[in-house]
């Protein structure tokens, strides 16, 4: 039960805030001597995290889909959010063995945890930008598509990258993760079907789980919550430094 918590404590925050939480769930384990998630547990919170980012942005969501076929808003958004969608489709696709055989390595996430954390870093360079969402062009898709396709290595931070990419492309940083974090919906979709596929008959959902995943939505939710919260007021430098810290630690004593 406790482990089923803690996990889900992990998974719902981490898989927001721009901390990685691939990164995350390689390195805790052997920094206090816990088992590592299996993956049935790992798809079934990965249910816990997609609910959180569906309720937050229920009317995003409902709005897209609702008007899809009257309001050309709407449609040209929906459009935007399968454009970035591809390119982590296509490298999730074409390159998951590359990086199951990356996460094994806690020297290689350690030094992805640091990059994203000079990633990051950068928003304090670039003024403050006033785009919407609704205005992002093809080429802006592309570029932050690239950059979620990126964040499937263990340690990049998928909505650091994301939200860093819509910055550089001049949307204000509200704006940038509340798209970031639409388009996550179809990426830890895509995330938790493959792995119920990989599971086949043998995924189960014990009581365990389901507090998993419960807390997994609860502090998903109030993470998205807290960044967006965070984006409009405040930088992301202290996510910079607890990243770069936590990736040194992985380097030095893992």
């Amino acid at each position: 039960m406790l482990e089923a918590v803690v996990w889900g404590l992990v998974q719902g925050i981490t898989e927001f805030l721009p901390v990685s939480s691939s990164g995350h769930l390689r390195i805790i384990p052997d920094l206090f001597g816990l088992e590592p998630p299996d993956l049935s547990t790992s798809a079934v919170l990965h249910l816990g995290t997609l609910a959180a980012v569906v309720a937050y942005y229920r009317r995003d969501v409902a709005w897209m889909v609702g008007r899809l076929g009257m309001d050309p808003v709407a449609r040209r958004m929906a459009a935007m959010v399968v454009v970035a969608t591809v390119p982590a489709g296509i490298v999730g696709l074409l390159f998951a063995s590359a990086v199951e055989r990356f996460q094994e390595s806690a020297f290689g996430v350690g030094v992805a945890l640091v990059s994203t954390g000079a990633v990051l870093f950068l928003t304090r360079l670039v003024s403050r930008g006033s785009g919407r969402a609704e205005d992002l062009t093809t080429r802006d898709a592309v570029v932050i598509g690239l950059c979620q396709a990126l964040a499937l290595l263990p340690g990049i931070s998928r909505s650091g990258m994301v939200i860093t990419a819509g910055i550089l492309r001049g949307l204000s940083p509200e704006e940038s993760g509340r798209f970031g974090f639409i388009i996550a919906i179809p990426a830890i979709l895509g995330a938790g079907l493959r792995e119920f596929i990989y599971l086949g008959s043998a995924s189960t959902l014990s009581i365990e789980l389901a507090i998993g995943t419960l807390v997994a939505g609860v502090c998903g939710y109030w993470a998205i919550k807290f960044l967006i919260d965070r984006l409009a007021r405040r930088s992301l430098v202290p996510f910079a430094v607890y990243c770069v810290g936590i990736g040194l630690v992985a380097l030095i004593w893992l």
